[in-house]
């Protein structure tokens, strides 16, 4: 009937935000969010980056409509295209690239933006190229979010796209200014830039159900923004005296950067986004299978070079442990990339720890509201050696609408 209303798809808090909006946009079926933390006293309602998010979202879709009630604490979304970089269609879009400004009162890591973008990108209908700009990037780990940082994200995620016949080689991650967190967590003052040119009609069917083999070895990148450059060494430094007696093959760069200039209210500039922390990613010798570690120096300060090295070290040592061929950090990628695919089903090896957590559970429940199958779990045929589990993801062939239009 015409003028009926569409059938949304409801949820209620604020849990898993992101995603939620990304399933929406790349099934096409609009969903209904409310009592966002309707519950606190003093903020209630949509964060500023959750804000920031759906301003993304309408910068890089076609007729997306995105209703927010006046607390805040309720929305509709109703998906569009996804266009990508298109002249004449994006409104913010400068010369090939969108340019996404950030506040400056953002708490989130510049990944809790890039990780759903990245999502999109392949089902586009054009190249997604994305400039993030202003006050609130944060290019490092947070502290208080758990975002992981840039180098992680370029390092240890994007390489995973290639087993979906989507060429790493054709994307790009530039990170032009870094900037880690300013006082209380908020803001930062960094420049990224997202070069998304690997668009496909279906995702191939993954199968990553091998053995995860043995570490073979380690890179890293030691980051400091205004502050000594020594950090980085010592960084460094700790983190090998840990790993070198594991892996001959442990090489670690180190990246410095000044602190950037953020004017304020009163259009005085000054430094924030000081601070210094370590990424770290083990390869192992089977294909496919990256480990990734992230930490960061909190805020306040307090912490030395030396004690990121070594905790950033056994982090990664206690994700390894975890077992599995992916990671907490890329699984969510992989299942809704798997899950969006061909329509036939793909396997994936995960670690009893990463697939009890609460995100990963949360995903399946909410695949399911948009259609897809449930997952199949078995333990692995491995002679009881681990306690690894094999996903079976059946694909729901939506695909790549735009590139079907074209």
């Amino acid at each position: 009937m015409s003028g009926e209303k569409p059938d949304f798809i409801r949820f209620t808090g604020h849990r898993a935000f992101t995603h939620r909006i990304v399933l929406s946009t790349l099934t096409g079926r609009p969903v209904h969010i409310s009592k966002i933390r309707s519950s606190s006293a003093t903020h209630p309602g949509l964060a500023p980056h959750e804000v920031s998010f759906l301003r993304l979202i309408e910068a890089i879709t076609n007729g997306s409509v995105i209703d927010v009630s006046y607390s805040g604490t309720t929305i509709t979304y109703q998906p569009g295209l996804i266009t990508g970089t298109v002249a004449g269609v994006n409104t913010s879009a400068v010369g090939d690239v969108v340019e996404h400004t950030l506040p400056a009162n953002n708490t989130r890591g510049i990944t809790y933006f890039l990780l759903p973008l990245a999502l999109l990108a392949p089902f586009s209908k054009a190249h997604m190229n994305v400039r993030f700009s202003g006050p609130g990037v944060i290019t490092s780990a947070t502290h208080q979010t758990g975002d992981i940082s840039v180098d992680s994200f370029r390092t240890a995620v994007l390489p995973l796209y290639g087993m979906f016949g989507i060429p790493p080689a054709r994307i790009e991650l530039r990170v032009l200014s870094r900037s880690c967190s300013g006082p209380g967590g908020r803001g930062g003052g960094g420049v990224v830039e997202l070069r998304f040119a690997s668009q496909v009609r279906l995702p191939k069917t993954l199968h990553l159900n091998r053995r995860p083999g043995r570490i073979r070895k380690i890179r890293g990148v030691a980051y400091c923004t205004g502050v000594s450059a020594s950090h980085n060494n010592r960084m460094i430094t700790a983190a090998r005296g840990v790993l070198n007696q594991l892996v001959s093959d442990v090489h670690v760069a180190a990246q410095y950067d000044p602190a950037p200039l953020v004017g304020d209210k009163n259009g005085m500039k000054k430094k924030i986004g000081i601070g210094f922390g370590l990424s770290l990613v083990a390869e192992s010798s089977a294909d496919g299978v990256l480990y990734s570690a992230d930490v960061v120096a909190p805020p306040e300060g307090g912490v030395v070079p030396e004690d990121i090295g070594t905790r950033c070290a056994y982090q990664l040592l206690e994700v390894i442990a975890q077992g599995g061929c992916v990671s907490n950090v890329s699984a969510p990628t992989l299942l809704t990339l798997m899950a969006m695919g061909s329509e036939d089903v793909g396997r994936l090896r995960l670690g009893r720890e990463v697939l009890a957590r609460e995100e990963t559970i949360g995903l399946a429940r909410d695949l399911k509201k948009f259609g897809a199958a449930s997952w199949g779990i078995r333990d692995v045929d491995d002679d009881g050696e681990t306690t690894d589990l094999v996903v079976s993801v059946k694909g729901t062939g939506v695909g790549n609408v735009g590139r079907k239009v074209a």
